[in-house]
């Protein structure tokens, strides 16, 4: 008999890179221009019209600086305030803070692990700004809930889809609600340019801002406009990025037919719900260990690994305002959502590459591993 642990892991992501990708890499470099040009342009297009329903989409280096650059270009900056959550990557609030202005954490509801509106209205203060709220794990923020707290506050709205590659809210695309709304392009997203990040713009000021800020300040050369940075995509990586435009549709479907398989056949963990009207794109199939500490939690992920081969991952274990390098802007008031999910949380397996045999051997160890009391 095989020995569990003589099993091969199963990761917990797994980037697909094929020969389309490489072909067109070799392409651009057989061209000899590899730098932003006409492959970024092209790619721009398609995203727009693939993704978000049309919106003007300015291609960066990555999801971070289009954060960055979305924001600088939205007037954030000095003594205002802008609204995440603190149960994400910290690249959310880095990217405020990184304008100087400050980030204020909000708490998140527990079904989705989203920005709760109430939460966010009782953050609002004279020096809110606007309110970012982050499409965690491809599950669609409350953006109706979130529309209406900043339309009352007058603020500004943004989008962190980072995750949410295709998702949509009552029928419409996530990254076309707010000013703005940045797409991550990371090897490990739903669908990668190698690196780099896509802002989806409100309007042609919000897109000519992000230009601009890319750029150093141009859109002609050395006719600098204001104090920019060197944020462009190289055309190498959105050959990359546009051939696998071609692909991520078949592969969010297949995420999606892996999370139901999963929703049907995990036992003693409480499955990612669905909220009516939103279209989950399953970036993380996240599960909760209903009233786990955060060592029972680490306990199970350690077990799943190292016993029955289960890549897992725990997005997020350190709430952002708990960070050495965002304490400094730890709230007032408490979010026990948040501490509770961080306490919870365990990200299975969902990627396209799975197998009928993987997803039942994660099936069987997560109900061996949470069934013994791990």
């Amino acid at each position: 008999m095989t020995e569990t642990t003589d099993l091969p892991m199963i990761p917990a992501a797994k980037p697909i890179i094929g020969e389309e990708e490489r072909a067109a890499v070799d392409r651009v470099l057989r061209s000899g221009m590899v730098a932003q040009g006409p492959e970024v342009a092209a790619f721009e297009t398609e995203f727009a019209d693939q993704l978000v329903g049309g919106r003007t989409c300015v291609a960066v280096n990555s999801g971070t600086s289009g954060l960055h650059l979305g924001l600088l270009a939205a007037g954030i900056g000095a003594g205002d305030e802008v609204i995440v959550p603190s149960f994400t990557f910290a690249a959310t609030a880095n990217s405020v803070a990184l304008t100087g202005a400050t980030p204020v954490f909000a708490d998140i509801s527990p079904d989705t692990f989203n920005l709760d509106p109430e939460s966010v209205r009782a953050a609002v203060t004279d020096r809110t700004a606007a309110v970012m709220p982050v499409h965690l794990y491809g599950h669609p923020a409350d953006m109706e809930g979130l529309g209406q707290v900043a339309a009352e506050a007058g603020v500004q709205l943004f989008e962190d889809a980072a995750q949410a590659h295709g998702a949509t809210y009552h029928g419409e695309p996530v990254g076309s609600f707010g000013v703005f709304g940045m797409f991550s392009l990371y090897p490990t997203k739903n669908m990668t340019s190698g690196e780099g990040g896509m802002v989806s713009c409100g309007d042609e000021e919000i897109a000519r801002g992000v230009r601009l800020l890319r750029n150093q300040g141009m859109e002609k050369q050395y006719a600098n406009e204001v104090v920019g940075l060197n944020n462009r995509m190289t055309d190498i990586h959105a050959a990359i990025g546009r051939v696998q435009l071609t692909k991520v549709g078949a592969w969010t479907a297949q995420r999606q037919a892996n999370a139901a398989w999963l929703d049907e056949h995990l036992e003693g963990v409480v499955t990612p719900p669905v909220r009516q009207g939103c279209t989950h794109v399953y970036h993380q199939y996240t599960v909760r260990i209903a009233g786990a500490s955060g060592a029972e939690r680490d306990r199970v992920v350690q077990a799943l690994r190292e016993e029955h081969r289960v890549g897992c991952g725990v997005y997020y274990p350190t709430p952002n305002h708990e960070l050495v390098s965002l304490a400094r802007y730890a709230p007032a008031h408490e979010l026990p959502e948040t501490a509770r999910a961080a306490a919870e949380v365990i990200s299975l397996p969902v990627h396209p590459s799975l197998s009928q045999g993987d997803l039942e051997r994660i099936a069987t160890a997560v109900s061996t591993v949470v069934g013994a009391g791990r």
